[in-house]
């Protein structure tokens, strides 16, 4: 059956909706989520500022915590250079971005602006919708599949959570599509045994020192391509035994080595491929020196290593899944509300029973068909070769990568191509033929992406993919507890200790309608600085009556302690901050 012929106008204003309804998401309750520990570094390096300057080991107020959010109108790049270098582990790129885009927002009560950081990662995230259209057309030539790819990137429930951060994944994944692009041309060029066009090189070489100047796990996605790359050549270079009267049947076929038109290692395009190869390990390697400089390198990755035991060697396994699913569907699973997390959760299991044997009948068709089998391969290669390096890298190395869902970035737009692949076999199905528990294949489509909105919806209303810390329950905590003056410590090693203080403190100057007086203490501990010591030492000075609130404090308490009454009541437990309160009234 003929496609049917549309005006000029329907697919651009067709893909102009997808991005709307993606941009309309992405900006949505784009604040109402307290900013966490890492989005305080985006602000404060972006702002070409330092946490160094945050006093430790002695009480401070609000303001001298927050003092590193605030603009200020002598900072250059040069600042964000200086202080990222030297304080993370992160390139530059995203953080020079976010730096001249701030100057465009007016500060909040002298603070730098939260929607105005937040707000460029959301863009990206948009302009990313148009852009997964553009490779799925390269990639499959087909209208359909790159209208359902745009439509399930707008709503990817995963896709939203990551572009509602003021982090920079979403740049990330412009690069890793671009660099997938170029992927593209460049295996219809090793079907076709030609040679890649300069420009086309250059693209690459540049996409891929972008990415990897934008997060330097870009340079999986690049490993993903390289192992693509050598199955493609394996396929190509690997001898055929044939007879002549052998009819060629498939594509495969007629690309395969004969001795009229021998392959080689050597053979268009193989030689600029290989330059890409040694022209993105260059832009790679000028950032060694910068990794190796930083003296918080271990210490800020910390959280993804560790030994296995016990339970520990699964969970890998699960939390892998869980940022899979989440890819295309995520209902309210952390309401505060139990029955609707119960309902949410049975939901999803049907939904998945249902719509997994879908998704995999359309890949299997997409393998099958001889003009779409080699980039369908090409797309799953990149997808299996990155999770086999995450797996890798967990039970090898023990550095657990499927701890944040987030590093899925460097796979996932192959994802989304890969379902709109899929999902146009079934919206091609014929409206009388049953696909699946009595749903017709254009109907199994509408409610997979129905789906998919409202798992959108969830996450935009902070019931699903919630911050890793919510300083704004630990304020209100603090308030309906304390009524006297508080003193809040922390043990602090690196800035994202600093971060998730100052998650508290913000929610205090903007939120504190009981004008609570609080107090921070960041008590430095390493080796030579004794954590305790300092505490012991800060009790002495404060007068009392005072309530302490000891926050992710991982020291012994002081002897100053026995002074004061450990509070027993019951209190919720909140993401990302673990206390223990004591009420000091003499």
């Amino acid at each position: 059956m003929a496609a049917p012929a549309y005006p000029r106008w329907f697919h651009p204003c067709l893909l102009l909706v997808w991005l709307l309804i993606g941009m309309g998401l992405r900006l949505t309750n784009l604040t109402a989520k307290s900013p966490w520990t890492d989005e305080f570094s985006t602000l404060v390096f972006s702002l070409g500022n330092s946490f160094l300057p945050v006093p430790l080991n002695q009480p401070i107020a609000i303001d001298a915590l927050l003092q590193p959010l605030q603009p200020q109108s002598g900072a250059t790049i040069q600042d964000v250079l200086t202080h990222l270098f030297s304080e993370s582990n992160h390139p530059p790129l995203y953080f020079v971005l976010t730096h001249l885009w701030l100057k465009l927002f007016p500060t909040q009560a002298d603070l730098v602006s939260l929607w105005g950081a937040r707000s460029l990662a959301a863009i990206f995230g948009a302009i990313s919708i148009p852009a997964i259209y553009g490779l799925s057309w390269l990639a499959f030539r087909s209208r359909l599949v790159s209208h359902l790819a745009a439509a399930f990137m707008a709503i990817s429930p995963y896709g939203i959570f990551l572009a509602q951060e003021a982090r920079h994944y979403t740049l990330a994944i412009l690069w890793v599509i671009a660099s997938l692009a170029c992927l593209v041309v460049a295996t219809h060029h090793i079907q076709k045994r030609t040679q890649l066009p300069i420009w086309l090189v250059l693209a690459w070489i540049g996409i891929n020192a972008l990415g990897v100047a934008t997060h330097y796990f870009f340079v999986l996605t690049l490993v993903t391509e390289a192992v693509v790359l050598t199955f493609l050549a394996c396929q190509q270079w690997r001898p055929k035994n044939r007879s002549p009267r052998t009819q060629i049947t498939n594509e495969d076929d007629i690309n395969s080595p004969s001795p009229h038109h021998p392959t080689s290692f050597l053979s268009p395009p193989w030689k600029r491929i290989y330059a890409v190869a040694i022209g993105t390990l260059m832009a790679g390697i000028v950032w060694i020196p910068a990794f190796l400089h930083n003296a918080y390198g271990d210490k800020l990755t910390n959280w993804i290593q560790g030994d296995r035991i016990g339970i520990a060697w699964i969970s890998p396994i699960f939390q892998a899944m869980a940022a899979w699913i989440t890819m295309i569907s995520l209902l309210p699973v952390e309401s505060p509300e139990i029955p609707v997390v119960i309902a949410s959760g049975l939901v999803m299991i049907i939904f998945f029973i249902w719509a997994i044997p879908i998704l995999f009948n359309g890949f299997r068709t997409q393998l099958e068909k001889p003009q779409s089998r080699m980039i369908t391969q090409v797309f799953a290669g990149v997808v299996v070769a990155a999770i086999a390096l995450f797996f890798c890298f967990t039970y090898f190395l023990g550095i657990d990568l499927t701890r944040g869902a987030r590093y899925n970035f460097v796979y996932f737009p192959a994802v989304v191509v890969l379902i709109g692949a899929s999902l146009a076999i079934s919206w091609n199905t014929l409206q009388e033929k049953i696909v699946r528990w009595g749903v017709t294949g254009k109907m199994s489509v509408i409610i997979i992406w129905v789906m998919g909105f409202l798992s959108a919806i969830t996450v935009v209303c902070n019931l699903g993919y919630q911050k890793y810390y919510r300083p704004d329950l630990f304020v209100e905590l603090i308030q309906n507890t304390s009524k006297v003056p508080v003193l809040i410590a922390t043990t602090q090693k690196t800035h994202v200790q600093i971060g998730e203080m100052m998650g508290v403190a913000r929610e205090f100057k903007f939120h504190n309608s009981h004008s609570l007086s609080a107090k921070f203490l960041l008590a430095h501990k390493d080796k030579k600085t004794n954590a305790s010591n300092t505490l012991q030492n800060v009790l002495k000075t404060l007068p009392r009556p005072l309530d302490l609130w000891l926050v992710n404090f991982h020291a012994a308490e002081p002897e100053a302690i026995k002074n004061c009454v450990c509070d027993t009541q019951t209190l919720p437990p909140v993401n990302g901050y673990k206390y223990k309160i004591y009420h000091c009234n003499s």
